[in-house]
C-alpha cells in the first residue's frame, strides 16, 4: 500500500524546547509533592525520600504533563509558522 498522507508530522522539539518543557513540568510537580507530603517526607532518610518523590513525580510528568506540553508546543509553533 503506497497511499500518500497529506498530514505532516510536526518536527520534534529542539533540545532547548525540550529542556524548557521538562523544567515547566518537573518544577511544579516537585513543588506540589513537597508541599502536600512534606511533613511525611521529612521523616524519611534522604535517599528514601528522593526515591519516593521521583517515583511519584516521573509518571505524573511523563504521562500527565508532557503530552499536554507537546500538544501546546505544536499549537504554538504551527501558529507562528502558518
Amino acid at each position: 500500500m503506497s497511499g500518500t498522507s497529506t498530514a505532516t508530522r510536526p518536527a520534534p522539539p529542539t533540545k532547548h524546547q525540550l529542556a524548557l518543557m521538562i523544567w515547566i513540568a518537573v518544577f511544579p510537580t516537585l513543588t506540589a509533592i513537597n508541599l502536600v507530603f512534606g511533613e511525611w517526607l521529612a521523616t524519611l532518610h534522604p535517599i528514601l525520600r528522593t526515591f519516593v518523590v521521583a517515583t511519584a513525580a516521573v509518571p505524573i510528568v511523563i504521562y500527565g504533563i508532557m503530552p499536554q506540553l507537546h500538544r501546546l508546543r505544536i499549537k504554538l509553533t504551527s501558529r507562528t509558522t502558518a
